[in-house]
């Protein structure tokens, strides 16, 4: 599903003392079956910009288009409705969406309401909850009995249950371990190389928009201050600095290789395993240590 954004805007309790504008003149492209990282420190406008994106919120001006669906300050509620059927949205604290007696019922409560039929959301059932890391036997058990990253994976199967064309993720790994950090970028990462969906991932860590992204937005004060592949992000190191984001633990590691050995990598966001099959090609026959 191709995203548009244009010109929009978007103010907080317009004509009162406490107006805030959260989101000025913001214009982007999302080409279909992309992942772009939208980053920028708290406050920067990230969470206001995608929740225009399933008509969480409405724009004060200018607008977006979301598949063949136009977003704009008038939008009625039929058109949102349309919309939420192709846009899944993952939140911060998924676990906090859960509310049915079951984790199957929470699961199905989604494309249920969508129309889908109960035989065909019972069929996928077991192939969703391999994909999230969970076996079957969770199905007839409370969601709340649950640990804490079982219900998250549970809430994030209810939203890949509807099979949306635009998958929103905002801050997914909040509050994960490294482990579970990780867990969930490669379910996102698998979810999308089988099913061609388009990504618009929010962050505040550049290694998770290292991890996934196309394309990196960079925000600052509700306006776009940066846009381009991480590899034209990460030159502007500089800059990232200035609004407290760093560099890639990886992407710092590679550059202090080709300082010190005059190896240039293809790319700095090289996996190790892929960084040492480069080195070899540089230095043949010699057994490198990344």
């Amino acid at each position: 599903m191709n995203v548009s954004v244009q010109h929009l805007n978007h103010v907080y309790m317009p004509k009162t003392p406490l107006e805030t504008h959260a989101l000025r003149d913001v214009s982007f492209e999302v080409p279909n079956g992309s992942v772009t990282a939208v980053i920028g420190r708290t406050g920067s406008g990230k969470s206001t910009l995608v929740q225009h994106l399933n008509g969480l919120l409405k724009p004060t001006s200018g607008g977006a288009e979301v598949g063949g669906h136009r977003i704009h300050p008038k939008i009625k509620r039929k058109e949102i409705a349309s919309l939420r059927k192709q846009v899944g949205m993952v939140f911060q604290y998924p676990e906090h969406q859960l509310f049915e007696e079951t984790v199957e019922k929470d699961i199905m409560f989604g494309p249920l309401n969508l129309g889908y039929s109960r035989e065909e959301v019972q069929e996928i059932l077991p192939e969703l909850l391999e994909k999230v890391g969970l076996e079957v036997s969770f199905l007839p058990r409370s969601p709340f009995d649950l640990s804490g990253g079982q219900m998250r994976r549970t809430a994030i199967a209810g939203v890949l249950a509807m099979e949306p064309s635009l998958l929103i993720l905002d801050e997914p790994t909040a509050g994960l371990d490294p482990q579970g950090r990780q867990d969930m970028l490669n379910l996102f990462e698998h979810w999308q190389q089988k099913n061609g969906t388009t990504i618009i991932m929010i962050t505040h860590q550049m290694e998770e928009a290292a991890a996934l992204a196309d394309n990196v937005i960079v925000m600052e004060n509700g306006r776009i201050c940066m846009e381009g592949s991480p590899e034209e992000i990460y030159k502007r190191e500089a800059e990232l600095t200035e609004l407290d984001l760093d560099l890639p633990e990886r992407t710092k590691v590679l550059q202090r290789i080709e300082a010190q050995t005059g190896i240039t990598f293809s790319s700095l966001s090289l996996s190790p395993e892929e960084a040492l099959e480069e080195m070899k090609r540089h230095q043949p026959g010699r057994e490198t240590d990344v």
